[in-house]
């Protein structure tokens, strides 16, 4: 379900929900199952003002350094990304994402270096550009503004829905879209950002508080959320800005910046929700709500440390109210909390019941604790009882199936 906020219309349309944008996406042979969709493209009428945040880890896809580059003027007008291989720890993996992005600009007639290019799939199998050239024509001629669907399809690797959010709202009275689509199920530990995303909107913006907005509301969103404490070596996020909206232009951090925050933060958000919802042989959508911090930082990383807990997430597949797996992260988390303060109760909606009270356990039902963590969203709520600061996380239960699921991953 996705979470609502005032001001913000959800719309359908994905990426192509905003002015200026066509998507498409296909098969082109690079996994075998000719079934899955593996190519995708994105475009712009025009050269959009763009940015990208990306991977943390050491290792780092091919494609994440090509993009870098060619963002480095601030503008992008498409998208290539393939499924089934990600194109990393390859010698000529450099080359294989120019190429990539040769052949789109190719057949798009646009500059190479305002392609934005990435993968995902089995890390360390080379990356064949063959079917990518001999699909490009089909690719290009397939783009439509009703192409989403089929670009969140090609994107997908153990993914079992799509995940697609768009919002409308108003920007200096003028109406204006941001829309984006995800893939992510396994591998997810952002320290920006282990999944992949793509984001358009029709907004007038300049490139630095473009960046500046997306850094800000990752942070917050997909930074937010772990499946299994796997940060990914090829994940990014990209966000395209078409100006198409004619609102007034975005050149300071004023009410319209703050504007479009919130927007971004919106698709964001609830796109953060789907990933976690999806993780790899989840079955329950965890979201730890963390209050009465001492500051944000200390907020942040209480939240982070227990969703992250394989024990917690084993306890809530079980829906067993092992409320000591939540004091047990919060006591390792990389931060000083007084442990004498902290409450807890588990919420979903069944009900919500209190567990933890000073840090110490209090008598309740087990009965009612297993009826409310049965459900398939639940809340854990914590209390510092230390300030007045917040945070939102959002993972996902452990089940056998993660396991089965990455066993035989490759093969």
């Amino acid at each position: 379900m996705l979470v609502k906020f005032e001001g913000f219309a959800f719309v359908d349309g994905g990426v192509t929900a905003s002015k200026g944008f066509q998507a498409a996406g296909l098969h082109c042979g690079i996994r075998a199952n000719k079934t899955k969709k593996d190519l995708g493209l994105i475009t712009a009428n025009k050269p959009a003002v763009s940015a990208a945040v990306y991977t943390q880890n050491k290792v780092k896809g091919a494609p994440l350094d090509v993009t870098k580059d060619h963002l480095k003027n601030g503008k992008a007008q498409a998208v290539i990304v393939n499924s089934g291989i990600a194109n990393t720890c390859n010698a000529d993996g450099i080359e294989k994402a120019e190429l990539m992005c040769a052949i789109a600009a190719n057949e798009l007639d646009m500059a190479s270096d305002d392609i934005i290019v990435a993968s995902t799939g089995v890390i360390g199998q080379p990356l064949p550009i063959e079917p990518i050239e001999e699909a490009m024509p089909d690719l290009a001629k397939s783009l439509a503004i009703d192409g989403n669907g089929d670009f969140a399809q090609a994107i997908m690797t153990t993914d079992t829905v799509k995940k697609e959010v768009a919002v409308e709202f108003l920007l200096g009275g003028v109406k204006c879209r941001i829309g984006g689509c995800a893939k992510g199920s396994g591998m997810i530990h952002p320290n920006m950002a282990t999944m992949l995303c793509f984001l358009t909107s029709d907004v007038s913006i300049a490139p630095e508080p473009l960046q500046i907005a997306l850094k800000q509301v990752v942070d917050e969103t997909f930074n937010m959320v772990s499946i299994d404490g796997d940060t990914s070596t090829n994940d990014m996020v990209s966000l395209m800005a078409s100006g198409e909206a004619k609102n007034p232009k975005i050149v300071t951090q004023d009410e319209n910046f703050e504007m479009f925050l919130n927007g971004l933060y919106v698709v964001l958000m609830n796109l953060s929700r789907m990933i976690a919802k999806d993780g790899e042989g989840a079955t329950k959508l965890l979201e730890c709500i963390v209050s009465g911090a001492k500051d944000k930082h200390q907020a942040k990383t209480v939240a982070k440390s227990v969703i992250t807990s394989s024990l917690f997430k084993a306890a809530m597949f079980g829906a067993d109210a092992n409320w000591g797996r939540v004091l047990c992260a919060i006591g390792y988390a990389d931060c000083e909390v007084d442990v004498h303060k902290v409450d807890v109760s588990f919420a979903s909606k069944c009900g919500m019941l209190a567990v933890c009270e000073g840090g110490s356990g209090i008598d309740f039902s087990e009965e009612i604790a297993k009826e409310v963590l049965s459900a398939d969203e639940i809340k854990v709520m914590v209390n510092l009882n230390s300030g007045e600061e917040s945070a939102v996380s959002w993972g996902c239960d452990l089940t056998y199936d993660y396991v089965k699921i990455n066993g035989d991953y490759r093969t």
